[in-house]
């Protein structure tokens, strides 16, 4: 799913904006709304992970008692 969005915003990055014909016309979202929803998307992917985001730690060296 992420690389299906990732080739969408390049392939909409490198295409035109809008586009018209005899059949009428089209227009994408903007490039940064694109990128906003990835963001988005992404940060959802990471929050359901069932592993953790951030493991703190303490380091103690040797001697130091």
């Amino acid at each position: 799913m992420a690389d299906d969005l990732d080739d969408a915003i390049q392939q909409n990055a490198e295409g035109p904006a809008e586009a018209r014909g005899d059949s009428g016309s089209v227009r994408q979202h903007s490039l940064k709304d694109q990128i906003e929803a990835d963001r988005y998307l992404a940060a959802k992917r990471a929050a359901r992970a069932k592993r953790l985001g951030l493991r703190l730690s303490k380091l103690v060296p040797p001697g130091s008692d």
